[in-house]
């Protein structure tokens, strides 16, 4: 059954159905395989899938006696989900539905993130599904981006990227080749964007000075994300000045 619900109320529930196949797994082993779940919006945050139980594999999901008190949703019962060489304990939950007046709900079941692999038709996807309401458009310009750090003038491009993205501040992909100050040095950080793939980190050195981790770029970024591979960004955010011109460099 489908459910469908939207409040524009703060804090805004939304509430609809998707398309996608949703695959849950424990390391290889299947748990979950959906056509018909649907995805919960809650006060504009990131998006979660619920699984109607039925779609699990039969005997993963052991019913807990652990609740709690939800002023959205409803009664919060929790749920184990049972392999056969492990258990983990209420990392599952459902919920009731009675805030809303949706009892449908408590036939759907979402699972901690962090303790299985998510899957979208046949792509593992990371750290959260992606918001349909949500865009990433790479632009290239031709307009003039300068980044100071320290007071001094360290990279010089008119060959930019421009990624915007629904919410955030603009972020500026650059050619290595368009540092004019600096040294760029390897860093272990590695983080996860479900719209742009895995980033890798550069420390940036300066005068003796290192600033940690304030460089990233992708090496291999998803399909959708491709302008921006191989160029690096600066965090705006950590940086003195990114100074753009109003118009074409040229």
């Amino acid at each position: 059954m489908s459910i469908a619900y939207r409040s524009s109320e703060v804090p805004a529930v939304l509430i609809e159905p998707t398309s996608r196949r949703i695959r849950l797994k424990s390391g290889e082993r299947l748990i979950a395989d959906t056509t018909q779940a649907i995805v919960i919006y809650e006060n504009g945050g990131h998006p979660t899938y619920y699984l109607p139980k039925a779609d699990f594999v039969a005997g993963i999901l052991q019913p807990s006696s652990k609740t709690e008190p939800s002023r959205l949703f409803g009664t919060r019962s929790y749920w184990s989900l049972q392999a056969e060489d492990s258990s983990l304990q209420d990392k599952a939950w459902s919920f009731d539905g009675a805030a809303l007046g949706l009892p449908e709900l408590s036939d759907h079941v979402t699972v901690d993130w962090s303790s299985v692999r998510w899957f979208e038709e046949d792509e593992e996807i990371f750290r959260h599904p992606r918001n349909v309401y949500k865009r990433i458009d790479s632009i290239p310009s031709s307009r003039m981006v300068e980044i100071f750090v320290d007071g001094r003038l360290v990279a010089r491009t008119n060959r930019a990227i421009f990624l915007f993205e629904t919410g955030l501040i603009t972020r500026y992909y650059f050619p290595v080749a368009d540092l004019v100050a600096g040294t760029l040095v390897s860093s272990d950080l590695t983080t996860y964007c479900p719209y742009k793939g895995a980033a890798s980190y550069y420390h940036f050195d300066l005068d003796g000075k290192r600033h940690k981790d304030i460089v990233w770029y992708y090496p291999e970024p998803i399909a959708e994300s491709g302008k921006i591979k191989g160029l690096i960004s600066f965090y705006n955010e950590w940086v003195d000045e990114i100074r753009v011109s109003t118009g074409s460099a040229e």
